[in-house]
């Protein structure tokens, strides 16, 4: 596969614009960004095991190489072959100068705005260290090429983290829960604390991994899925009657047995039946 360079807005072009060193003016330091969501992991076991977590196999993108901590257990496979995506020029230059050999597959960009249908074809698996403030969005970006990616294995917020993999009933589960489970399977696989990154964060982490279920499709509208989902828990404390009449209507008076449940109590399937019934009585 042809090499792409991406700017930091995800434009094709050239590595120009690279932010320059930190203060200290030292090479080899990095200085974490609190912009950028930037908690760099500082414990090697930890990295380790998050590298062996991925299954063997194809491309890997590592998403935030940052200082390369866990991008060197990812070099060190030679059954994968792995790519990454930093939007740091510090850090950018930082892996230039410490990993050279990986320079022409370190994709000098934001991850959320890559092509990544033009730049992996045959597709990727996903990887890496989200920085906080976007991880939400990473996983939304996974799901809209879900046919592309058949695993993804990330270390988030520990609550994040909970909310993805909670099953129904629960109260960590939510629209994420949902939209997640409904394409993937989901292992929450250990805690990491806060005292192995650099700056420690206020909150501990977490390690989940997710694979492709196998479904192809719902078996119903999937944008009016997404809508229904999203609304059920737009009022979280109400049953669904409520946030489902405020966003669609009144249904021409029909209530569904589900009405009387609030958003947490509905699994994936029971979703996909009230999007069919939501469908049915707008067409009425």
């Amino acid at each position: 596969m042809a090499t792409k360079r991406y700017n930091k807005n995800g434009a094709k072009g050239g590595q120009r614009g690279i932010a320059g060193r930190s203060a200290s003016n030292d090479p080899n330091y990095v200085r974490p960004k609190k912009a950028l969501g930037q908690h760099f992991l500082t414990d090697m076991g930890v990295a380790r095991s998050i590298a062996e977590a991925m299954s063997a196999g194809g491309d890997v993108l590592e998403v935030g190489c940052g200082t390369g901590v866990l991008t060197q257990f990812l070099l060190a496979r030679n059954d994968i072959r792995t790519w990454g995506a930093e939007v740091d020029g510090e850090s950018v230059e930082y892996l230039h100068r410490h990993y050279p050999d990986f320079t022409p597959r370190l994709i000098f960009g934001d991850f959320l705005n890559l092509p990544l249908d033009e730049m992996f074809p045959e597709g990727l698996k996903v990887i890496g260290n989200f920085p906080y403030n976007i991880s939400s969005q990473i996983f939304f970006k996974v799901l809209d090429y879900k046919e592309l990616i058949p695993e993804v294995v990330g270390m988030v917020q520990r609550e994040v983290a909970l909310r993805i993999a909670s099953p129904a009933g629960n109260r960590d589960y939510g629209i994420l829960s949902v939209l997640m489970q409904a394409w993937y399977d989901i292992e929450y696989l250990f805690t990491v604390h806060e005292n192995v990154f650099n700056p420690p964060p206020k909150v501990k982490s977490a390690v989940v991994r997710m694979k492709r279920n196998g479904v192809k499709e719902l078996g119903c509208d999937e944008k009016l899925f997404v809508k229904v989902v999203k609304a059920a828990f737009s009022q979280r404390r109400k049953m669904l009657k409520t946030p489902l009449k405020a966003t669609f209507g009144d249904f021409g008076g029909a209530e569904h047995e589900f009405f009387s449940l609030r958003a947490e109590a509905l699994s994936v399937a029971d979703y996909i039946t009230l999007t069919n019934w939501v469908a049915e009585k707008m067409e009425a």
